[in-house]
């Protein structure tokens, strides 16, 4: 047998009886009396469907089912009520931040961090950060200091210093892979590190230093150590089976023997070199302090000036704006 009451304002009234082999009994309802309906399906649970709610609210299916499969840890007779939305819920809609820094993004390509910018892209990367500036939801970065926490990667810069480094003009025969910058806000330090690669090493330069708050936007670096790391070495030499030269194929089978004895050596000198602890220098303190304001900051992108007016460009290691 089943009942459905509903307990409030409106006189009780009792629903007619439906047979069935299951018993239902329903607590008090919210719904506007009149609205609830009684069906039978054609199998063994009976359902409850309700009405479309009152004053335009969204539809929803209410349905009970008894819980006859059987267990340890279910009891005879227990109730499982599912509430399923009708309406799915669709995708976010990206902002206008979003898309501002997507094109930001997306206009640092083939210009080598701002090294082979042109003037018309220079031009067009500033009217962008400008207006990203513009959108900042984070107006005060030192008051906000977790967000700084993290390794930023430098995606663009019009700082000209870098360009130097950038063309392969500092160490010769070595290729910058990576600019980064790892900020811990517990602690107060800050490190630079530019990762090198070459055709049988790969190498970094780093500096640590400390920061102080200056304002809601400044912070003051004072740089403490330069650090060299360590190179790791080539432990294997890749030597073809045979080369074509003028147009004839000269096996290198019989050089064997002497491919081995160089692949050796240079395991051995390779293992000798990364075994070494890295360089650090002091850093003069004619150059030790500069000064970064932090002009805009979210969870992925970070926009800074430097002393000279220059900016940089920095994006959140992990976020899905760094390319593969």
């Amino acid at each position: 047998m089943a009942s459905i009451s509903h307990l409030n304002q409106f006189p009780r009234k009792t629903l007619p009886v439906i047979q069935s082999r299951t018993q239902i009994t329903s607590k008090p309802g919210i719904f506007a009396p009149n609205t609830v309906k009684v069906t039978q399906k054609p199998i063994d649970r009976p359902w409850i469907c309700t009405g479309g709610f009152i004053q335009g609210k969204q539809n929803f299916r209410v349905r009970a089912a008894i819980d006859d499969e059987g267990g340890p840890d279910k009891k005879e007779g227990s109730t499982v009520a599912v509430v399923e939305k009708e309406e799915k819920l669709k995708p976010a809609e990206p902002t206008e931040i979003d898309r501002l820094k997507k094109v930001l993004v997306d206009s640092f390509s083939g210009t080598d961090r701002g090294l082979k910018a042109t003037s018309e892209t220079r031009a067009e990367i500033v009217e962008l950060i400008t207006q990203l500036e513009a959108k900042n939801p984070t107006p005060a970065p030192t008051e906000a200091l977790t967000l700084l926490n993290g390794k930023w990667i430098l995606a663009y810069t019009s700082f000209a210093g870098l360009f130097p480094l950038l063309a392969g003009g500092t160490l010769p025969f070595l290729k910058v892979e990576e600019i980064s910058q790892t900020i811990d806000s517990e602690t107060r330090t800050v490190q630079n590190c530019v990762q090198f690669s070459g055709p049988l090493a790969t190498t970094s330069i780093s500096t640590n230093s400390k920061f102080d708050v200056r304002s809601p936007k400044l912070v003051q670096i004072k740089l403490e150590e330069g650090i060299i790391g360590t190179p790791k070495l080539t432990d294997s030499i890749e030597i073809p089976e045979n080369v074509e030269v003028l147009g004839q194929k000269i096996d290198l089978t019989p050089f064997k023997g002497v491919i081995n004895s160089v692949q050796e050596t240079a395991s051995s000198v390779a293992g000798t070199i990364s075994s070494q602890s890295p360089v650090k220098f002091p850093i003069p303190n004619t150059n030790a302090e500069s000064w970064l304001l932090t002009t805009y900051l979210d969870e992925e992108v970070r926009v800074s000036r430097g002393d000279d007016g220059s900016v940089f460009v920095l994006i959140k290691e992990g976020s899905s704006l760094l390319p593969p």
